[in-house]
């Protein structure tokens, strides 16, 4: 019974392994054993549409588009359409003063969600090519060009963009989140060698107007969309050098929040569209999607199971085991300081990082819950207009405390 459990304790503690270590490494070798697919690019100028999605986005509403009148492309073939989704701060009413200039205006009323606005918007688009981005993604002047250029391939469906971070620094929440996401575009760039990047990302990514669906409200539209591309037969590919720049969440309880958001709409996405985990029909693209994805939003749940696994067998004086678990003790324990020093700048990624790790995977849970009790978070707050409850402790931290005093209940 020991064996068995030993077993599975391993296993369970070496899927995490695998998801954040040995799924990128492998793509790295990959890369290097098979050559890649051949990328085509070419200097071509369809006509596009740029949809940018809003809620309540007064603070930066004018910044993104003086930024979308100043990108480098001939103005008779891009046009601009802002999506409101029943905004109440005086958004739409600063986007309406640019009528004149060629922004366009699509109200929806109430609060409908994201994926609702695009199905609205999508039909009116005039371009061949639809790009999608939010509110406060600033592009880069050449960023619609870098774009469009693969689209000379016409087996690519959809192309990603780099969104980048530029005030990572000023917290130590940012500075977790940027350092996550750089490792994101990493792997981003490898997956596009050997075959598709895994989803969109909202801020920056195009395709072709032809190959969208209409797709349920409940979907996350810059995940599902590209799903049912590939389905379709198509790539998606990651261009680093198409760029926009973006602020982080700037506190950890925003970015906790967004991430349940993400994961809750996309597990559901996935699950709805589980046909691109068969590896007999999608080949290598089923083993991104089980690698990046699936297995990503599971991690905490296999580290559930080895940690409760390590304890009981600790407790027989196993000293592998031992070990195991005095490690996971310290980890929690380097995550404690990082959640006690939260709110202040300038914290050592020795306690930043494993706070963030831990804080993210609690909201993947939640994430992972709601859908499993049948919750699917529809519409979405910028990050920029929530605001940490006062008087109020985080439940992610209540776990993990709790977490960690069991932990060290159990060693003594």
């Amino acid at each position: 019974m020991l064996s068995l459990l030993s077993a599975l304790t391993i296993i369970c503690l070496l899927v995490p392994v695998y998801v954040y270590a040995g799924y990128p490494l492998l793509l790295w070798l990959f890369s290097r054993i098979k050559p890649g697919i051949r990328r085509q690019r070419a200097d071509i100028e369809p006509t596009v549409t740029m949809i940018v999605s809003c809620f309540n986005e007064a603070d930066v509403i004018e910044e993104k588009i003086e930024n979308c009148l100043g990108l480098e492309y001939d103005r008779d073939r891009v046009e601009f359409i802002f999506v409101s989704d029943g905004s109440d701060d005086g958004t739409d009413e600063i986007i309406e003063r640019y009528s004149d200039r060629g922004i366009r205006l699509i109200r929806l009323e109430g609060r409908s969600g994201k994926t609702a606005g695009l199905n609205r918007a999508v039909p009116q688009a005039s371009g061949s090519i639809i790009i999608f981005s939010d509110a406060n993604a600033m592009y880069a002047r050449d960023a619609i060009r870098k774009l469009v250029r693969n689209f000379s391939d016409p087996a690519v469906g959809y192309v990603v963009g780099a969104a980048l971070y530029q005030n990572a620094e000023q917290s130590a929440a940012g500075d977790s989140e940027n350092a996550y996401w750089t490792y994101e575009l990493r792997i981003k760039e490898l997956e596009s060698r050997l075959h598709s990047v895994v989803g969109g990302d909202g801020a920056i990514y195009a395709i072709r107007k032809d190959l969208y669906a209409e797709l349920d409200s409940r979907d996350i539209s810059d995940f599902v969309n590209p799903l049912h591309i590939v389905i379709r037969g198509f790539r998606g590919v990651f261009d680093g050098e198409a760029r926009c720049y973006e602020s982080t969440a700037g506190s950890y309880r925003r970015e906790g929040l967004r991430k349940e958001r993400i994961v809750n709409r996309s597990f559901r996405g996935l699950l709805v569209n589980r046909s691109v985990m068969n590896p007999f029909k999608f080949g290598f693209f089923s083993f991104e999607v089980i690698s990046h994805k699936l297995l990503r939003w599971l991690v905490p749940f296999f580290l559930l199971l080895a940690l409760a696994g390590a304890t009981v067998l600790s407790a027989q004086g196993i000293a592998l085991f031992q070990f195991l678990l005095a490690s996971a003790i310290v980890f929690l324990a380097l995550a404690l300081i990082g959640f006690l020093l939260s709110n202040r700048p300038g914290i050592p990624r020795l306690f930043s990082l494993p706070y963030y790790f831990v804080m993210v995977n609690v909201y993947a849970i939640k994430g992972i819950w709601a859908y499993l009790l049948g919750e699917t978070q529809v519409t979405w707050t910028s990050s920029r207009a929530q605001q940490d409850s006062q008087g109020l402790v985080d439940r992610s931290r209540i776990v993990m405390l709790a977490l960690l005093g069991l932990l060290f209940l159990t060693y003594r």
